[in-house]
């Protein structure tokens, strides 16, 4: 009866979200932006996002399982249980609230634009009949429909083939989170030479880990891992290890 009663409690812990020391994590991330989160020369998935979520499985007892999946997907692998948190650059946003739990902020970023190494153009206005190149769902889209210029947005699966179509003269512009924009442009081998940074938009965006809504557990133990590894030092090691900061 006693063994009945704790197998029970224990299903109970486990439909609920409660996470149990060294049990894995399933972890959705999209790996075409650099430097957050990328393919290296193995094809193992590494980057900020990972360090910082490997960081906090190993401050709170748990492990990480980080699969590769397509960012027009990476929301419904959430909703299916296919992953339990979503790591890849989410900007926290008011709809997205509405359906999922956020993770207090990690990193802030504000939307870039990248233009070719002989351009003119250096500010909003100079995009009058342009076309710039976006990731399709990211929040680059909403930032240049709020310029509510005369100028064409052209959406990628990936921003890697955004990039690609702008160094081959395809695109005018390309535009996304600043951090992966300036690595691009300054450090990525075959375009850092080709490309600059044009300007960087103000509005502020913060980006963090998701969650499904009803899953406070797993929400309370990433903010507590995030609290830990920012009080001991291995976030700004982190930072400068992958962002120079």
């Amino acid at each position: 009866m006693l063994r009945s009663i704790l197998a029970a409690c224990a299903a109970v812990l486990l439909t609920s979200g409660t996470l149990f020391a060294g049990e894995t994590v399933k972890v959705a991330s999209n790996p075409t932006w650099p430097p957050m989160e990328f393919l290296n020369a193995e094809k193992k998935i590494v980057g900020y996002d990972r360090d910082i979520m490997e960081a906090i499985a190993e401050e709170m007892g748990f492990s990480i399982d980080m699969r590769n999946t397509a960012w027009d997907g990476i929301f419904a692998s959430l909703e299916s249980a296919q992953s339990d948190v979503i790591a890849s650059c989410v900007t926290i946003t008011e709809p997205r609230k509405k359906n999922y739990l956020f993770s207090d902020p990690y990193y802030e970023v504000r939307q870039a634009l990248v233009v070719a190494r002989d351009s003119a153009i250096s500010k909003p206005e100079d995009l009058k009949g342009k076309t710039i190149g976006v990731q399709i769902g990211t929040t680059a889209v909403e930032a240049l429909r709020k310029m509510k210029g005369d100028f064409t947005i052209k959406t990628y699966d990936e921003v890697g083939l955004v990039f690609e179509d702008l160094r081959n003269g395809r695109l005018d512009a390309a535009m996304c989170d600043d951090p992966v924009a300036r690595y691009y442009s300054s450090r990525k081998e075959g375009y850092q030479d080709l490309m600059k940074l044009a300007f960087v938009t103000d509005d502020v965006e913060y980006i963090g880990f998701v969650m499904r809504k009803d899953d406070t557990a797993m929400q309370e133990r990433i903010n507590k891992g995030l609290a830990a590894i920012r009080a001991n030092g291995k976030e700004k090691a982190i930072r400068v290890k992958w962002l120079g900061e």
